[in-house]
């Protein structure tokens, strides 16, 4: 029985800390003057959380890794958002073991900022809205 527990600890310790890992950031893409010039291009909405999501957290939210909410999913988000922002941006910075599952501080990212981690967590819960 022992072994079953320090094996499924492991597992758990492996997965958590795949989701700190980070992706090279892609090169910029060149946009055509033309299309600069006589169309205005709208700012992305919440480019920060979208790009911090899609480095650090996705790895496990996207998924449902260790109990993480998906994003879109509406039900689970809700039940967390009902307790106030400010505690989850707390969870999401501090980390957070729960009965729903476990949360590492940053995401495991510790080079992230507690405002860059605010806005991926805005991104995942203006999914799913």
């Amino acid at each position: 029985m022992n072994r079953i527990t320090l094996s499924l600890a492991l597992v758990s310790l492996g997965l958590m800390a795949a989701c700190g890992k980070q992706e090279p950031a892609a090169a910029p893409q060149a946009t055509p003057a033309a299309a600069t010039a006589t169309t205005p291009v709208a700012a992305p909405e919440n480019a920060l959380g979208k790009k911090v999501y899609g480095s650090t957290c996705a790895m496990c939210h996207s998924a449902g890794v260790a109990g993480a909410p998906k994003p879109g999913d509406k039900a689970d988000w809700g039940t967390r958002t009902a307790q106030g922002m400010e505690t989850v941006y707390k969870h999401a910075i501090e980390g957070f073991n729960g009965a729903k599952g476990q949360m590492p501080a940053k995401g495991g990212n510790a080079a992230l900022k507690d405002d860059e981690v605010k806005a991926a967590v805005d991104y995942m819960v203006a999914q799913s809205r």
